[in-house]
């Protein structure tokens, strides 16, 4: 069912004007302020997506912007989830954070089909890597078993990881 709703929600996600478009473009170096693709993950199409596929609406704090970190916290009522994207200036970056990611969060498996490489964390959290960007799900804030219907908060974490980058068109 997870997945039905995912293809649907990322089918609205493409049609809205405020969207990427769905041209590929040469990813761009990490500059003085966030990304439109950054801001995505804090915007109320991405918050009424999230809530779309989870069954439960959240309170999104004020986005900050703090070393090329782009991130606001999803408040629910018995718990919380932080997005963030990590703004990059090369491959070469890219690929050392989302590694230096997985060393330290502890990478328990990887995650096929989403991005140009993500994997789950031990506590069930979500890393992206797409382009000079990374996505971070961070679900550890959630209950074990958070939505409606309850779903595991690592499957949560996937979920809201294909809804975000089913908006990303290259940036």
């Amino acid at each position: 069912m997870a997945v039905a709703v995912v293809g649907l929600l990322m089918a609205g996600c493409s049609s809205g004007s405020a969207s990427p478009t769905s041209t590929t473009e040469a990813p761009q170096p990490a500059g003085p302020r966030p990304s439109p693709i950054a801001r995505l993950v804090c915007q109320d199409e991405a918050r009424q997506d999230i809530a779309s596929a989870l069954g439960e609406p959240a309170v999104v704090s004020s986005p900050t912007w703090q070393d090329h970190v782009y991130s606001c916290r999803y408040r629910y009522p018995t718990g919380a989830m932080q997005l963030s994207i990590k703004e990059l200036s090369s491959w070469q970056q890219t690929t050392a954070y989302f590694d230096g990611l997985a060393a330290r969060m502890g990478k328990a498996r990887d995650l096929q089909g989403l991005g140009q490489g993500a994997f789950q964390t031990t506590d069930g959290s979500v890393v992206v890597r797409k382009d000079w960007k990374v996505l971070l799900v961070d679900t550890a804030g959630l209950p074990a078993q958070f939505g409606v219907p309850p779903t595991s908060s690592g499957d949560v974490a996937v979920t809201v990881g294909d809804i975000i980058l089913g908006c990303w068109a290259g940036d």
